[in-house]
């Protein structure tokens, strides 16, 4: 009779666990959906320009000097295009392409 009562427990932990799942799903999947960004304030601008952008631009150059650095490891790895990519495109991408305000 025990055994009977744990694998009913058992079963309905199961389904309960199951049930509480699929609550979630929808309102992660619904998140996905909303891609409307908001216009960017003057704040978040004004921020943007005085602190994120020259940050960025010494990010820039920290990481093409770390890439001349590492290039001969790179070349001998075969992955000089992937870390030219990380090191030095990225970043400069988002200090120099990025629209104002967008962090």
């Amino acid at each position: 009779m025990q055994q009977i009562h744990r694998k009913l427990l058992s079963y309905f932990l199961a389904f309960a666990f199951a049930m509480s799942n699929t609550l979630f799903v929808p309102t992660a999947a619904a998140g996905v959906y909303d891609t409307v960004k908001p216009e960017p304030s003057g704040g978040a601008m004004l921020a943007d320009m005085v602190l994120m952008r020259p940050l960025m631009l010494v990010s820039t150059a920290v990481g093409l000097a770390s890439f001349v650095v590492t290039l001969p490891f790179s070349a001998l790895g075969g992955n000089v295009g992937e870390a030219g990519k990380k090191m030095v495109v990225e970043p400069a991408k988002y200090t120099f392409v990025r629209p104002l305000g967008e962090l």
